[in-house]
């Protein structure tokens, strides 16, 4: 009769354990996820251009620079001022693309 007893209860432990596994696995994923905003408002990230990609002709003009933000990869800064990564890399031979470091200045063309 014990033995009855105690599966219910391992298999409600073993349950709870996976859940639990699951909730902290979903906490890590999106506090590390940080850029899935699309683009949207980055709370006052937008400061990061020394110029605007528009220009007076509507074509939408590469900055010359960019200056690194908290939390930025050079994905983000490619898509945010319509530069390649490669060509962000290449302008800036002695930037390591893991480690950007927030106050840096990129060149962009």
């Amino acid at each position: 009769m014990n033995q009855r007893s105690s599966v219910p209860a391992r298999a409600l432990a073993a349950t709870a354990l996976a859940c639990g596994f699951i909730v902290v696995v979903v906490i890590v994923a999106t506090s590390l996820g940080g850029g899935g905003n699309g683009g949207g408002s980055g709370g006052g990230r937008s400061g990061g251009q020394a110029t605007t990609r528009s220009g007076a002709d509507g074509k939408g003009r590469t900055p010359k620079t960019y200056v690194v933000q908290s939390g930025d990869t050079l994905t983000s800064i490619a898509r945010r001022t319509g530069v390649s990564v490669a060509r962000i890399v290449a302008l800036n031979p002695g930037v390591d693309p893991q480690i950007l470091v927030s106050g840096e200045t990129l060149k962009l063309r």
